[in-house]
């Protein structure tokens, strides 16, 4: 077995201080504290998701929590949807995390707010094109995040996967750019670092570890997946977003096929589709295990998923993996 380098050193970690350029995504009622400091405390960099909780002072009370389980960088997410973020921010502001990152959405009213604050703050911003990229880049943020159309959760309209997208964003701007979609281990980082990235975020692969607070039957559901057993949802309301295949997706697809057929209006398309795509279905299957009420967000990765680790084993895994690869290519390329 290789031996573990001290750092894998990029410009991304040099720009928010950790060993690994390895990010664990904003993952949606699941990304609390001891999943962050995990990651963080084993060289990567651990993220709070916002949409974890109801109050700004439940996400001061996690942050808090953060610091006291780990000395390292941590950031929080930030999902722009349709809850007001103001008060969120301010809190996660006071608290100064060394990153903040947002997805989905315009980012320009959060980067201002950000930057009118002063506080000192490292900002991504999670992209699916070089355009956005760009705008992105143009209103201050510090990193980019572009996830193909490989991962889970929500993606981009385009359909553009990440081997392609990776170079696309890579060269549309001159900032740090992490690789997300379809990466579960040491190979797709080194695939990444080779497209220009200069790390990866993963997502669906830190569902299935053990300070992660998924519900074991969704943990075993992505151990079990293919790469074939995911869907993507949601296209009928412009928000294309991809779970595991299940009961709840089916319905899902089934109702968007029908409004698609009856040609309603965007509106109408999501009032009609809200009550099955709410969080209350997400958390009844991904908190609660009722896998058949409720639907999970999966990348197309869960066919590279086959066990869940302790965090710090994974992210030693990716590291060894990625330097007995890159030794490889050194002897190779000799």
């Amino acid at each position: 077995m290789s031996s573990l380098p001290e750092r894998i050193q990029t410009r991304f970690t040099e720009l928010v201080g950790i060993r690994y350029p390895i990010v664990q995504g904003g993952l949606a009622h699941l990304s609390f504290a001891e999943l962050a400091a995990a990651v963080s405390n084993a060289g990567g960099l651990g993220q709070i998701g916002c949409a974890c909780f109801k109050t700004p002072d439940e996400l001061r009370a996690n942050i808090q929590q953060a610091k006291r389980l780990t000395a390292q960088p941590f950031g929080v997410n930030f999902p722009i949807g349709h809850i007001p973020l103001g008060e969120f921010l301010d809190v996660t502001l006071e608290e100064g995390p060394a990153v903040i990152s947002i997805t989905g959405g315009n980012p320009e009213p959060l980067l201002k707010h950000i930057q009118q604050s002063g506080v000192p703050v490292k900002t991504m911003v999670l992209v699916a094109g070089g355009r956005a990229a760009r705008k992105a880049e143009a209103l201050g943020a510090d990193a980019i995040i572009a996830v193909g159309f490989e991962g889970g959760g929500h993606l981009g309209r385009d359909d553009i996967g990440t081997m392609v997208l990776t170079p696309r964003v890579v060269d549309a701007v001159s900032i740090p750019v992490l690789a997300s979609g379809g990466i579960a281990d040491g190979r797709g980082l080194v695939a990444a670092l080779a497209l220009g990235a200069e790390g990866i975020e993963l997502g669906t692969r830190f569902v299935a570890v053990q300070e992660s607070n998924a519900h074991p039957a969704y943990q075993q559901a992505l151990v079990e997946a293919q790469e074939t057993d995911t869907v993507v949802v949601e296209r009928a309301i412009g928000r294309p977003a991809r779970v595991l295949k299940g009961k709840a997706a089916e319905q899902i697809l089934a109702l968007e096929a029908e409004m698609e057929q009856e040609q309603l209006a965007p509106p109408e398309r999501l009032a009609r589709l809200l009550p099955y795509i709410q969080g209350r279905v997400n958390t009844r299957a991904s908190l609660e295990g009722e896998l058949d009420e409720g639907f999970v967000w999966g990348g197309q990765v869960a066919g590279l998923i086959q066990d869940i680790p302790s965090t710090q084993e994974l992210i030693e895994r990716i590291v060894r993996e990625a330097t007995t690869i890159g030794r490889g290519f050194s002897e190779k390329f000799l």
